[in-house]
């Protein structure tokens, strides 16, 4: 399996399905830097998103893509499916998968769409697990969503957080499933009101109580509500010797994973 970190919520995973590379892209979000509108409105840190332009090495990597995964994008939520990334979807027509609440959805802007339910893909396994994407009046307001935990043949167990909190929920699924690789949203994003509506550093490092394996801090640097950096992470990460389990990608930047011992 292979993890390249794109920017904040996408990436690509790839992998080998029945004798078939899956080129799979998450969440994506691929307008230049500066198109989008602020997420912040007061003080200092008002910005236009994204922050930074895509990677270098991101258009040949999008031109091998075959699927896409969306983990939400309902409720104005244009940094995990904005119009660019909407566009490129259409215009390869890539099968996309999502969970049943936004095929429909998804359908009416022009997508093939593939809805998604805990069972057989890819020749193993997936199963959703629930997202809470804040609390209090600003979790009302937000779209949920789901991660996802994928147990293929031949492949590292992988979980994909996908955007949330650090709930007890996720606790139990990563002690009980033991992923081999987890990706988590490490920014602390927050509004101008209420708390914060994913994980931030300190959760991503509670988090490595509740799984052995590697985990891959994404979420950062890329939006104006994401207030965490990673110089910020790389030192808690270290300071608790995580060192040689946390990831902390660049953009652009990958890592390949061996198939799973435990089978």
């Amino acid at each position: 399996m292979k993890f390249t970190q794109i920017r904040n919520a996408t990436v690509v995973v790839e992998f080998t399905s029945a004798g078939e590379d899956v080129v799979m892209l998450v969440d994506p979000m691929l307008a230049s830097k500066g198109a989008l509108p602020p997420l912040k409105w007061l003080g200092p840190t008002r910005r236009r998103n994204p922050l930074v332009e895509l990677p270098a090495a991101a258009p040949a990597i999008l031109e091998r893509v075959t699927h896409a995964l969306i983990t939400h994008c309902q409720r104005g939520h244009f940094d995990h499916l904005d119009r660019a990334g909407a566009r490129f979807l259409r215009e390869r027509n890539l099968p996309v998968l999502c969970m049943p609440r936004d095929a429909v959805w998804l359908e009416k802007r022009g997508l093939r769409v593939q809805p998604l339910c805990a069972g057989p893909i890819f020749g193993g396994q997936v199963l959703p697990i629930p997202c809470v994407h804040g609390r209090g009046l600003v979790g009302q307001l937000m779209e949920h969503g789901f991660g996802y935990f994928f147990d293929l043949p031949g492949e590292p167990t992988f979980y994909l957080a996908g955007d949330t909190l650090l709930t007890e929920d996720i606790k139990q699924h990563l002690e009980r499933l033991c992923p081999e690789v987890s990706v988590f949203p490490a920014g602390g994003a927050r509004f101008d009101v209420g708390g914060e509506i994913i994980m931030n550093a300190e959760d991503l490092r509670e988090a490595c109580d509740f799984t052995p394996g590697v985990v891959i801090a994404n979420h950062l640097e890329a939006l104006d509500h994401c207030p965490t950096t990673r110089a910020e992470l790389r030192a808690l990460a270290d300071g608790a010797r995580l060192f040689e389990r946390v990831r902390i990608p660049l953009d652009g930047e990958s890592y390949e994973f061996s198939g799973s011992s435990r089978r």
